[in-house]
């Protein structure tokens, strides 16, 4: 299975933080068809269902043969009995709160919410199927959970089985103890968080690919000029971070490269790497995400960074 160096997050696509039309979806999708991404990551999660509906009619045409797509399980979408109106204030996300979610990692429980997402996003398979964010549910996981997927995957229901989780030390338990394929690190192996070097090596070491996901550290390394009011993991960017980031940012200057493409750049650079994983909700985003990708990066400007705020 072989996915594009550049993947598309469509967590925007579910209307993360803000309202995005159905016509602005498709446009992103288009545009990352266009420029030669071919790996798209979804979830549940994501808006209720809607990014995995609305990324399925966005692909909807196209050669199955020629994409890969990942979802995500771990939460299963079930009716609200006490909907407020919308989902901003829980989950994020500004779409109708008709729908809630319920954490299960239980093997029927991952087995229903593929079966809920293939219904959704109008696809005969999912190429990967990723544990989401299983921190608080380790055990269930490792015992559970992954042994169902493994158990599709040698169905060939679904072609590979994964994690995804923005905590390195619990991606290594799974790595260690599960038969997985590949990992998704969200924000943690970057210009500034690089606590998941270790976990990469790991993975390059028995064979287990890896997703770079969030290289922009939620919006920190996303430009150039760097707000005071910059956020990081998804809260007010403490100073450390604030002070590495702004040296990234110099020394990005001085060699005449834009700060973000650096940032999209560096999780390539290690051998686990397959792709590197960035969020986009429209047509604009992706092709300068695409112009990023493609900018030069010369060997002294890897050479001169300063070490990360979290290691």
């Amino acid at each position: 299975m072989r996915v594009s160096e550049l993947g598309f997050g469509a967590a925007l696509l579910g209307n993360l933080y803000e309202a995005r039309s159905d016509e602005q979806a498709t446009d992103a999708v288009d545009a990352a068809w266009e420029g030669g991404v071919r790996y798209f990551d979804v979830a549940p999660h994501y808006g209720l269902g809607l990014a995995e509906r609305r990324l399925g009619r966005a692909l909807a045409g196209r050669p199955r043969e020629q994409f890969v797509v990942s979802t995500k399980v771990g939460r299963v979408l079930e009716p609200n009995p006490a909907p407020r109106g919308s989902d901003l204030d829980i989950g994020g996300f500004a779409v109708p709160d008709a729908l809630r979610r319920r954490r299960d990692y239980s093997a029927e429980g991952v087995r229903r919410s593929l079966h809920d997402s293939l219904e959704r996003a109008g696809l005969d398979r999912v190429d990967v199927l990723l544990v989401h964010d299983p921190e608080e549910h380790m055990e269930q996981a490792v015992h559970e959970a992954v042994p169902a997927l493994v158990a599709l995957r040698e169905q060939g229901v679904i072609g590979a089985v994964g994690v995804g989780m923005n905590l390195a030390e619990p991606l290594r338990r799974f790595v260690r103890e599960t038969d997985i394929d590949v990992v998704l690190a969200a924000g943690r192996f970057t210009l500034i968080d690089r606590t998941a070097a270790t976990l990469l090596d790991e993975c390059a070491a028995r064979g287990v690919s890896a997703v770079v996901a969030a290289p922009f550290n939620s919006g920190l390394l996303a430009s150039a000029d760097i707000p005071a009011d910059a956020r990081f993991d998804y809260a007010r960017a403490p100073a450390d971070v604030m002070a590495c980031a702004r040296a990234c940012a110099r020394i990005c200057a001085r060699h005449g490269v834009a700060l973000p493409a650096a940032a999209l750049r560096f999780g390539l650079r290690h051998p686990a790497t397959a792709c590197v994983l960035a969020g986009m909700g429209s047509a604009a985003e992706v092709r300068q995400n695409l112009a990023w990708l493609r900018t030069p990066i010369p060997d002294d400007l890897w050479a001169e960074l300063p070490a990360p705020a979290r290691a």
